[in-house]
């Protein structure tokens, strides 16, 4: 197990956390489907306790990806936290928010309104989806910085990456490819989400609003995702030569999944797992309330593939689109391989901590939401 190998390892758990991210969105999603779902206060508070009880998940799962990119990778941290830092705060905003909402919405004496935090919480699943799809794009499209590994030795200004556009992130707005992962991640999003009150709400009025909007929900998202595949395989990528160097090549992400065949059975297997959860959940007369879990796991797998497909086979997963031989690789922005050995020992816990958020999720959900329990005197959202 040599220094490649500890930097691929690293990459693969970093992509793991980004995949499980992405399908705890589900949260996000739920919270920008309440107004077309809830017709009255019961029918809300159903809803906003079902993803209430798995925020946290979410959020941690959030903070977990960031400090494991730092600790692995600190070059793209410093480059991206530390030059986009307007897109990262906005996103950060909108999880607190979503956080201070859920203590404080039924909370006596609540100053704001229940429906100012009601605000939050779909300016969260809106924002907080888009948003974290958004600056994933430049994964695939690139972005504006210069990184000078000598400057670290200037004791003036030992700054090795700078940014070199005023807007420090938001112009990753303005690319279409960047905003059309932002819309394909919320419509997953909101397909989860849906998904999710049918499997965790025992409400039939309820569960068939939320079967009738699966139809449109899921199908958009699957057009956009399949528009998303399209565009990058028949996109230029950014991929490393013999001699280290940063060039643009025709069809790299493509070529990426024909070179790795691994890779691309990963990717076939989770859509073809998320057309099947969709297929049975909408067209099954009887109510088929599994469906989160094979569109679920489809999307894990498929964003895994997508996050392996950047960084493997000699790809530069943040191109800059500045100064090409400044993109970072998992090479060249990687810890030390002291640091990467100290962090895998850690991560062998981290099968103990899947079991437990299993463990967690299920006593949970032990007791579905019903209109009954809400209507009691438990804790409530």
């Amino acid at each position: 197990m040599d220094y490649n190998f500890f930097i691929q390892y690293w990459w693969f758990i970093i992509s793991l956390l980004g995949a499980l991210l992405v399908f705890l969105l589900f949260v996000q999603g739920g919270q920008t489907l309440i107004p077309w779902l809830a017709k009255n206060d019961i029918e809300r508070t159903m809803l906003i306790n079902s993803i209430g009880r798995k925020w946290e998940f979410t959020f941690t799962t959030l903070v977990t990806f960031g400090g494991a990119f730092f600790a692995s990778f600190p070059l793209f941290y410093s480059t991206s936290f530390g030059g986009a830092y307007w897109v990262w705060m906005i996103i950060l905003f909108c999880f607190i928010i979503q956080a201070v909402s859920y203590e404080f919405r039924t909370k006596e004496n609540n100053i704001l309104g229940t429906k100012t935090f009601d605000t939050f919480l779909l300016i969260n699943g809106f924002g907080g989806a888009f948003l974290l799809g958004t600056a994933v794009g430049t994964f695939f499209t690139g972005s504006e910085f210069v990184i000078n590994k000598e400057n670290i030795a200037n004791p003036m200004m030992p700054i090795i990456s700078q940014w070199t556009n005023p807007l420090h992130g938001i112009e990753a707005l303005f690319n279409v490819r960047n905003l059309l992962l932002g819309a394909v991640v919320l419509s997953l999003a909101r397909t989860l989400g849906l998904l999710y009150f049918i499997n965790n709400i025992h409400n039939q009025t309820i569960q068939e609003r939320a079967k009738k909007l699966l139809r449109i929900c899921g199908t958009v998202f699957v057009l956009l995702f399949i528009t998303f595949l399209i565009v990058t395989f028949l996109s230029e990528g950014f991929g490393v030569d013999t001699q280290g160097n940063v060039i643009m090549v025709k069809y790299k992400y493509f070529l990426n999944y024909i070179e790795m065949p691994f890779l691309l059975g990963i990717l076939l297997v989770g859509v073809l797992l998320v057309l099947y959860g969709l297929i049975k959940t909408i067209f099954t007369k009887t109510l088929f309330t599994k469906g989160i879990w094979y569109v679920g796991t489809g999307a894990v797998l498929a964003v895994l593939s997508l996050l392996l497909n950047v960084g493997y086979n000699n790809t530069a997963y943040y191109p800059s689109t500045f100064d090409l031989q400044s993109s970072l690789t998992i090479y060249n922005s990687s810890s030390s391989l002291f640091t990467l050995k100290a962090m895998s020992v850690v991560s062998i816990i981290i099968p103990f901590v899947l079991a437990y958020i299993f463990y967690a999720w299920r006593k949970m959900d032990k007791k579905p939401i019903t209109k009954e329990e809400m209507e009691g005197g438990d804790h409530k959202y």
